[in-house]
């Protein structure tokens, strides 16, 4: 009887210690998910050490002016989308939180046309060249990083043609 408590009780203990550290990692985008190489322009090749500097850079200062931005963006959306769903809304509150919100993405847009404007100005005319035709779109992945086809923003995501 004594040993099937010890063994009940150690059996329950070893799960718990197995939960958490299951736990730990938080809801299922594991390691390593977010911004990364390639998040933002496909691979540029031959690029010097200066190029990747200053490139960084100016990632970095577009990560810093737009995070304000961004979670601007989110708590926007979520305003939206409680006006949208409650029922019995007023129909101009929730245009006028849409219209808020398109400013703010339009704001958003105008950054993100800068930084890649930037980037291309550090680029030679052949790294250039040998870019996709029309840049690759970019999109907010569950991280909050930027990379392409993330959380359903990407071409694969697309009914035909393109369209949602």
């Amino acid at each position: 009887m004594k040993k099937s408590i010890i063994i009940g009780l150690c059996m329950t203990l070893a799960l718990a210690f197995i939960g958490t550290a299951a736990m730990a990692w938080g809801p299922g985008f594991g390691r390593g998910f977010g911004a990364g190489p390639g998040s933002g322009y496909p691979a540029i090749p031959n690029l010097t050490a200066d190029q990747s500097a200053q490139i960084k850079a100016l990632q970095d200062a577009f990560q810093k002016e737009t995070e304000p931005l961004q979670k601007k963006m989110a708590d926007k959306a979520a305003e939206f989308r409680f006006f949208r769903g409650t029922p019995g809304s007023d129909a101009a509150a929730v245009k006028a939180k849409q219209e808020e919100l398109l400013a703010l993405r339009t704001q958003f847009q105008e950054k993100l046309n800068t930084l890649r404007t930037e980037v291309q100005k550090v680029l030679t005319p052949e790294q250039l060249a040998k870019l996709p035709a029309g840049g690759q779109r970019l999109a907010f992945g569950p991280a909050g990083g930027v990379g392409p086809g993330a959380a359903g923003f990407g071409p694969h995501r697309m009914g035909p043609k393109g369209r949602w």
